[in-house]
């Protein structure tokens, strides 16, 4: 069994930034910059996603993209720190998908970036004000000319074992995000379809549609999420959403970021995530893992 270096600091201990990336705000003045508008908050609840919403710098963005660079190797001192590892989800060398959790753990940038004001916010808004606790973080990079999908999916499909559903997602993308490479796809509305069955992560594109009804089928229409990098996207936990292959001459590297309402519960007595400790069904997620990020008592007046 692999083990972690004795220099690499496992950085889910440190529940506060480490590096200089952001300067969290002290005043409800400060934090109010980075709020959401009514109708943006509204677009959300009634299609199921809100994108276009800058989160990074360039600055950061390319600090990020080196850390990716360096943990995206297998032998980095801190991979045993991820919770989930796959140099290639799809198994297929023509059609490519790194896809990693845990980040947030290993390098600086990573950590940080779950603490971004901007995110939290507005990510406390899309939560109906509520605070902000962190799920898990994901990695998802397609390189170029071989690129692979990812499925049409549901987020909380995968989460069942908390609850109640209270969760967001938020996509960040670490390269400019289109058609051509990549993007993102939402099936707007789709949110409100309710609890579908799961296809394999990076399997069939189109897996998803032997479990929609014909009324569905009707309604699903794609759209294309293009934004440039350092802008993410949020999107409900039961939103449809998938992305196609990379056949362009460009990568697509992206990370998310998942986060609940705090007081969110283990709804099974399931590993929550693979190698931490297993949470009771019933008990509260909190602790080391799944840091309070953000009270909403501080942005107020």
């Amino acid at each position: 069994m692999s083990t972690v270096s004795a220099e690499v600091k496992d950085l889910s201990t440190i529940h506060a930034l480490v590096s200089d990336f952001f300067k969290t705000p002290e005043t409800p003045e400060e934090w109010d910059k980075y709020r959401l508008s009514d109708e943006q908050v509204a677009f959300f609840n009634e299609y199921g996603y809100l994108n276009n919403i800058k989160l990074l710098e360039e600055w950061q963005i390319d600090r990020l993209n080196q850390e990716l660079a360096a943990i995206a190797d297998p032998e980095h001192p801190g991979n045993p720190l991820f919770y989930y590892f796959f140099s290639n989800e799809s198994g297929n060398p023509d059609t490519v998908l790194f896809h990693a959790l845990g980040a947030w753990r290993i390098t600086g940038g990573f950590h940080d970036v779950i603490y971004n004001p901007a995110f939290l916010m507005a990510a406390s808004q899309l939560l109906g004000g509520k605070g902000v606790r962190f799920w898990h973080d994901q990695l998802f990079c397609k390189p170029a000319k071989h690129g692979g999908v990812v499925a049409w999916h549901q987020d909380y499909s995968y989460w069942t074992r908390t609850a109640p559903m209270q969760h967001l997602t938020c996509w960040i993308g670490l390269d400019d995000a289109n058609v051509d490479n990549g993007c993102l796809y939402y099936v707007p509305k789709s949110h409100k379809w309710g609890l579908l069955d799961k296809p394999e992560l990076a399997g069939d594109m189109e897996g998803l549609m032997d479990y929609l009804t014909e009324e569905q089928k009707a309604e699903f229409k794609p759209i294309p999420i293009e934004m440039k990098k350092g802008y993410g996207s949020f999107h409900h936990p039961l939103m449809v959403h998938g992305s196609y292959e990379n056949r362009s001459e460009r990568s697509r590297r992206a990370f998310v970021l998942n986060v609940f309402a705090d007081g969110t519960q283990s709804n099974s007595n399931e590993e929550i995530l693979k190698g931490i400790p297993g949470i009771p069904a019933g008990e509260v997620l909190e602790g080391q893992f799944f840091p309070l990020l953000f009270d909403p008592a501080a942005a107020k007046k």
